[in-house]
């Protein structure tokens, strides 16, 4: 019996070995992306150098260039990073089954805390707009973002429309909420508005007050935007109360 454990223990042994230096080239490319992402985010991509990272990082520079190959692969890297972020942040809304105009809202002031609280989402906003600068192709913005608040504006003027009772008065009713959910506007139209005004209102937030009023800024864009949002966002878990 001893000499069998001894067979099965000398054969997994390495095995176990491989398994954790994978978990520990996992938790150190982690802390280079991190610290690339506080340093892009604090300092902007022309000023941040390979030792920057590394310094934070608590690391040579060549155990950053093991992990990324240069600056580029780091700045593609924390855009990827804020990208899954965002996905992580409507995944989340989703599952809350907040009827429709609730569910823009409260994606919207999500994202919002998240932009002021965390350094991955600051990073890959000042990414974006320093992409011209960067030698390699990063994803561009917003796109699946956009296209979830268009098919939950749609399901909203769907929903209105089915709900509707076969009647003159109640066609002309729902025809007036409709508009004033959309402003006579597409959904697509409509939500790309309000993307646009959110990351806009990130973008001042940030330059006047350090992001820490952009949640209640992204408020007063619903607001502005679909003027019927109110009782909608009176069900947002994330609202700003008082």
């Amino acid at each position: 019996m001893a000499a069998n454990s001894g067979d099965i223990f000398s054969v997994s042994a390495p095995a176990v070995t491989k398994e954790l230096k994978q978990e520990r080239a996992v938790r150190t490319r982690e802390r280079v992306l991190a610290s690339a992402a506080a340093a892009f985010a604090a300092k902007g991509y022309p000023a941040v150098t390979i030792l920057d990272v590394a310094q934070s990082a608590g690391m040579t520079k060549g155990a950053v260039y093991f992990h990324y190959e240069n600056k580029d692969a780091l700045a593609v890297a924390v855009t990827e990073l804020f990208n899954r972020r965002i996905g992580e942040i409507a995944r989340a809304v989703e599952e809350l089954g907040l009827p429709p105009v609730s569910a823009v809202a409260e994606l919207l002031i999500r994202t919002a805390v998240a932009f002021r609280d965390e350094t991955a989402l600051q990073a890959g906003a000042r990414l974006q707009l320093e992409r011209q600068l960067i030698g390699a192709q990063i994803p561009l913005p917003y796109e699946g973002y956009t296209d979830l608040i268009t098919s939950w504006l749609a399901k909203e003027v769907t929903e209105v429309t089915e709900n509707a009772e076969v009647t003159e008065n109640a066609e002309v009713t729902d025809s007036a909420e409709i508009a004033e959910i959309t402003g006579h506007a597409a959904p697509t139209t409509l939500a790309t508005v309000l993307v646009s005004a959110f990351f806009g209102a990130q973008h001042i937030s940030w330059v006047l007050n350090n992001r820490a009023d952009l949640p209640e800024r992204t408020i007063a864009v619903v607001r502005a935007i679909i003027p019927c949002a109110e009782e909608d966002i009176e069900l947002c878990p994330s609202a700003p109360r008082g």
